[in-house]
């Protein structure tokens, strides 16, 4: 089909999915296909009140011709999305509303793999050049990105000349992928509205799509939308004014509702589903990681590579020579290695420790790798397989079909020489932390909620205290302890509302040390944004979106205790006046020598009489 062509819908694709999860009442319009362009989710921050999953779901229970999300300068709730319409039988239109310095705002979306790989570049120009949670990003950029983009121009208020001449513009740039939104919103200048629109689409020929703005996925979030209004803006429901939105009709609404409303115009309705299934062609299936080959010297493949280094290890580990039992346990992990193609992720850990220890940086591995005698020959781990139990299928598993998940400790006051030698050796572009979702927990959220309700300071200082550090809520007895009658209106509200928000991501934060780097440029995968700490860099997604688009992480931590065994070794070694130093791993530091030593170790952890002698540390 040639790029500038939209397919013809002449049935509704997808009335299987749509009776399995619940069909919309029958109507004169049924037969409509739609599709709504601009949801706006919660990872639009303090903005959108509903999981990108509700409003996927929502749209498979409403017939939608597909389901879209296209959140503010970002793509960090789309993995969320691409799985719940995977799971929801509906395709998927993944896109992002540019919000410029100057200008309309535009709904993008990649009609193709190279397409969101140019949409996911963009945003990281616009994030990199701006401060951390903020995106700063000019007409002329999305032009320079703009092949194999679907735009969808969300028109002014006022329709002034330079307005219009922004938009015959763009349809220049874009032809036939340009469209022109409209909406019915239930607003006094609606029908004057819908005509200048009109009168633009007819000059600037640039058909209409119909929208209609989606907030929340169902009419019940509209209270807490205007709470998380008054949270950005920092004011209450009583003085928040023309900052909320006039009525609740920014949800989604079934593809007769929406021919309703736009009676006169059903080309406008029938373009968006004509857009979004033509964006739904992409799906987030078709983007491929692959591991950085550096690791590995030239004319050695990973497996010959990894198997060299082993045996060299193993050679250094067992100097009386390998037991049989453990060349078969090493025979057998590298054979499931090579089959799942995990070579490079293993080098790579290899190269780290060997970075660390060249700098004389104490460090340690642990978690499920130290299950594994490959790890402990490459000196990533102190676990001796030959003396221990290793069941290697709890860290890799052929059919749980997870990644490994190596954790790397080093000592805190020197990681940051970690992370910038991952910086230096692969590049900003294909190297970066991952991200970790900062979301309201029980009393984060009931202190908003009640500051935008209007509740005294002292008031939500009481109610938040009624909450358990780690519960969810607090339950009517609760509530009274804190001075209040859990069946006032006002705090049956409060209460309702801050179950609605918990689990809400309030903002990106960066992960204490998981990185993801990559062959190719990380930004075509995700977008890149500064993080709040200097020379930082983090990706959008979390540890749980990697995990489900099949990335690898390494991560790089920081542990205390080893910057004190360090300084308690140098110590020791200038007390006793060793001219040698000490050794830095922990192979010859061990301080479990014997079962009786491993019995007292646990009784002393046993009774909590560990103070003075050992930490031990999450």
């Amino acid at each position: 089909m040639p790029q500038n062509e939209f397919p013809k819908i002449k049935t509704h694709p997808f009335r299987e999915a749509r009776n399995r999860l619940g069909s919309p009442p029958p109507s004169s319009y049924q037969a409509t296909p739609y599709a709504e362009l601009a949801v706006t989710t919660n990872y639009t921050f303090l903005r959108g009140a509903s999981h990108p999953e509700e409003f996927v779901e929502r749209a498979a229970q409403l017939g939608h011709s597909a389901a879209a999300i296209a959140d503010t300068n970002t793509l960090a709730g789309v993995v969320r999305a691409h799985v719940a319409a995977k799971n929801a039988g509906i395709p998927l239109a993944i896109g992002s509303r540019l919000v410029f310095e100057s200008g309309p705002s535009i709904l993008v979306f990649p009609t193709d793999h190279p397409a969101y790989s140019r949409l996911s570049r963009l945003l990281t120009l616009g994030k990199r050049r701006a401060p951390k949670g903020e995106c700063h990003l000019v007409l002329h950029d999305l032009l320079e990105h703009q092949e194999g983009l679907l735009a969808v121009i969300l028109p002014p208020r006022v329709l002034d000349d330079d307005a219009i001449s922004v938009i015959q513009g763009l349809r220049e740039a874009f032809g036939e992928r340009l469209s022109l939104a409209a909406s019915r919103s239930y607003y006094a200048n609606d029908a004057d509205r819908i005509e200048q629109l009109q009168a633009l689409s007819r000059a600037a020929s640039v058909r209409l799509a119909a929208i209609n703005d989606a907030h929340y996925h169902d009419p019940d979030r509209r209270a807490l939308q205007d709470v998380l209004t008054c949270i950005r803006h920092g004011c209450t429901i009583d003085n928040a004014g023309y900052r909320l939105h006039p009525n609740a009709e920014r949800h989604l609404k079934a593809a007769d509702e929406m021919a309703r409303l736009f009676e006169t115009l059903p080309s406008a309705v029938e373009r968006s589903a004509e857009v979004a299934l033509r964006a739904a062609a992409f799906s987030m299936d078709e983007l491929r990681y692959q591991y950085p080959s550096e690791a590995c010297p030239d004319g050695m493949t990973p497996s010959d590579y990894l198997r060299q280094e082993t045996m060299a290890g193993a050679a250094r580990r067992y100097t009386g020579g390998l037991p049989d039992a453990v060349q078969a346990t090493i025979d057998h992990e590298l054979a499931l290695v090579a089959e799942l193609g995990y070579e490079p992720y293993f080098l790579t850990c290899y190269d780290i420790m060997n970075f660390a220890r060249s700098r004389g940086i104490l460090c340690q591995g642990r978690g499920g790798a130290a299950n594994s005698a490959v790890c402990y020959c490459l000196g990533i781990t102190e676990v001796d397989p030959s003396t221990h139990s290793l069941l290697f299928e709890r860290f890799i598993s052929r059919s749980r079909g997870e990644p490994p998940d190596i954790d790397i400790d080093f000592e805190h006051e020197r990681r940051e020489e970690v992370i910038q030698y991952l910086y230096g050796k692969y590049g900003r572009d294909r190297a970066a932390l991952t991200a970790e979702v900062i979301t309201y927990r029980g009393r984060s959220a009931v202190r908003e909620v009640g500051k935008a309700m209007g509740l005294s300071l002292d008031g939500v200082d009481a109610l938040a205290k009624s909450i358990d550090r780690w519960g969810d809520e607090a339950g009517p007895e609760r509530v009274r302890e804190a001075g209040f009658d859990p069946e006032d209106p006002t705090i049956v509200h409060v209460m309702r509302l801050t179950r609605q928000l918990i689990g809400f991501p309030r903002h990106l934060s960066q992960h204490v040390g998981g990185f993801v780097i990559t062959e190719g440029p990380l930004h075509d995968l995700v977008p890149i944004e500064n993080a709040a700490m200097e020379d930082r860099t983090v990706i959008e997604w979390d540890k749980d979106d990697i995990d489900a688009m099949g990335m690898l992480k390494v991560d790089c931590l920081g542990l205390g205790m080893l910057t004190c065994i360090r300084k308690a070794l140098e110590l020791i070694t200038t007390e006793s006046g060793s001219a040698g130093g000490f050794d830095r791993t922990l192979s010859t530091y061990r301080g479990i020598t014997s079962d009786t030593t491993d019995q007292a170790v646990y009784e002393m952890m046993g009774h909590a009489d560990t103070v003075g002698v050992f930490q031990i540390e999450s």
